[in-house]
């Protein structure tokens, strides 16, 4: 494995800690993308499946904060109007 990737799978791997409290979800994929995770772990670019989806999501997950965020803000400011 190269210098570059070890340092990218050590640090994607220190955002989830060993002992970390962590829920499990079960998921299902076409077996078309399981492969493809698969494929990522065998070349090094992930040191599990599981962390290789947990970097999807929170990709995914950041992506999409801003707007989750103004949502949430638009609603409190509309639940605090109705309470007036």
């Amino acid at each position: 494995m190269s210098d570059v990737r070890q340092l990218n799978v050590r640090q994607m791997t220190d955002a989830c800690q060993i002992g970390d409290i962590m829920d499990r979800i079960t998921i299902r994929l076409p077996p078309q993308q399981v492969e493809m995770l698969e494929r990522l772990v065998e070349i090094g670019e992930f040191p599990s499946v599981s962390e290789a989806v947990r970097y999807a999501v929170r990709d995914f997950l950041s992506q999409k904060s801003d707007r989750i965020l103004r949502d949430s803000d638009s609603i409190s400011t509309f639940d605090m109007g109705i309470n007036c």
